[in-house]
């Protein structure tokens, strides 16, 4: 996913949530307080997840993808500072890592929604079963699709991942949510003539917007793949972004 930088804090309050709802464990690894960009039309703040089962290699958020023992940040101090956010800010993302991961974030949406707040969800889909069950509690998704489904080993090294990535899909498209499937492309993960067929794929299952987000080297860790996404700004080319624009209702090429 590509993330605004992390604002970072140690929690220290010994409030708690309302015993028994389970957002307490929500184990959140960072929170940006204001972003316009990460909630479509909606100023919000973003909530990171800690944990994620996949190891993309161009993961912005490596340091989330481990969920280590303690918090580490607590949930109740998120939610108090939502509470004094209320009225200056419009939504809650939730994002990661990966969200859907973490057995509280129904409870966590929940509050969040208690508040007045839209809640938004970045998700790569590794847990569908979650996400249909906390799709009713969301107003947005944006639903990172890696590569085809078939070839999703390549991008998560994780045997099997289009499966789960692909009954994610279908439960937002089953859910009417308004959602955005966005993929992050880079030539050694995904050809442009995959990138094409991906689209098209989309498409025919009922996906209406759609977003390409070239490979950006900031904040990622692979080596090989920074050495080649420094030079990337006219890939895939004018054509295939031609191509992809006539399938969909709204497409949009972010750049690095």
């Amino acid at each position: 996913m590509h993330a605004a930088t992390l604002e970072r804090a140690h929690a220290a309050s010994t409030a708690r949530v309302a015993p028994g709802s389970g957002a307490h464990r929500l184990k959140a690894g960072g929170l940006v307080p204001f972003t316009a960009t990460d909630f479509p039309g909606l100023l919000a703040a973003v909530v990171f997840v800690q944990g994620c089962p996949w190891r993309c290699g161009y993961c912005h958020n490596p340091h989330l993808q481990p969920r280590t023992t303690a918090s580490p940040l607590d949930w109740s101090d998120i939610l108090a500072f939502l509470k004094r956010r209320v009225g200056l800010i419009d939504g809650v993302v939730f994002s990661g890592g990966e969200p859907t991961m973490d057995p509280s974030l129904g409870p966590a949406i929940a509050q969040a929604r208690e508040l007045g707040y839209r809640i938004g969800l970045h998700t790569g889909g590794t847990h569908p079963r979650r996400l249909a069950q906390v799709l009713p509690q969301v107003d947005w998704v944006g639903l990172d699709i890696k590569t085809g489904f078939e070839q999703y080993e390549r991008v998560t090294q994780v045997a099997n991942s289009g499966t789960p990535a692909r009954a994610s899909l279908q439960a937002v498209l089953d859910s009417g949510v308004d959602f955005e499937c966005r993929t992050t492309a880079h030539p050694d993960l995904i050809s442009a003539d995959e990138l094409l067929a991906l689209g098209r794929e989309l498409a025919a299952l009922g996906v209406r917007n759609y977003a390409v987000q070239i490979f950006r080297p900031q904040g990622c860790a692979d080596d090989a793949l920074n050495a080649r996404g420094r030079s990337l700004r006219d890939w895939p080319g004018e054509a295939i972004c031609a191509a992809l624009d006539r399938l969909f209702t709204r497409f949009t090429l972010r750049q690095p």
